[in-house]
């Protein structure tokens, strides 16, 4: 029996390395649901992120949403079901996006806070840019809404985990120090206690995998897109 899919928007660019797993993602998971040659209905707009990096870094939050509202309101245009936010740390301005269109945003951080439950994990560490790390919009949620302990990097350990994603990872450059340096920070947060490490930026899967360490990682780009999957072919 056929099924009717959804389609899946996409609000990418930021980085495009990142939104190239999405689409990879999407379209595996689609594959593996329905077989033969199905892929995944995506409806995609990608930005420029040197144009919201700079506004990110002079803490610019509304002309970054301004952007990403006139991003996600096209994509609507062009046919969306709901909408995906292809960045953890844009989720900042989520409720501005929502606002500025009709269609459902799926979450990242609800898509991963239910698996986190699911595993019965109650205290996590996080690793993200300085933004996702430091602010509320994400960790807040994890706690409020779901209840989850939230813990973070020691400021030296933000600052290189920051530095790595936007010197490196958006640039598509996998170092095997920074991938040492992130392990050592991973079992610093198992050591205060953290059940489980949230990879709370779309790059750092790119760099640490849960090959390279015993402690339960939680990859909230493969999250996002297992749950827009699913989405996408539920009734």
């Amino acid at each position: 029996m056929n099924r009717k899919q959804k389609t899946i928007g996409l609000l990418g660019g930021m980085s495009w390395e990142s939104t190239a797993t999405y689409y990879r993602e999407l379209n595996e998971g689609i594959k593996a649901k329905l077989g033969g040659l199905h892929s995944a209905k995506i409806c995609l707009v990608s930005v420029d992120f040197a144009e919201i990096e700079r506004l990110q870094h002079i803490e610019d939050w509304n002309g970054t949403a301004v952007i990403l509202s006139e991003a996600a309101m096209a994509i609507e245009k062009g046919g969306a079901d709901f909408l995906l936010i292809c960045t953890n740390t844009m989720h900042k301005v989520a409720p501005q996006i929502e606002a500025s269109i009709s269609i459902p945003i799926l979450h990242i951080a609800d898509a991963t806070a239910q698996k986190l439950r699911e595993a019965g994990i109650e205290k996590v560490g996080l690793l993200g840019t300085r933004f996702t790390m430091e602010q509320d919009f994400y960790k807040g949620r994890l706690t409020e809404k779901y209840g989850i302990d939230v813990i973070v990097p020691e400021e030296s350990e933000r600052e290189d985990v920051h530095s790595v994603i936007y010197n490196e990872l958006c640039l598509g450059i996998i170092n095997e120090n920074s991938r040492e340096r992130y392990l050592k920070i991973i079992a610093q947060l198992t050591a205060n206690g953290a059940e489980a490490v949230i990879l709370g930026c779309t790059e750092i899967a790119l760099l640490v995998q849960q090959n390279h360490t015993a402690t339960p990682l939680y990859d909230t780009t493969a999250i996002h897109a297992e749950q827009a999957v699913l989405k996408a072919l539920s009734s």
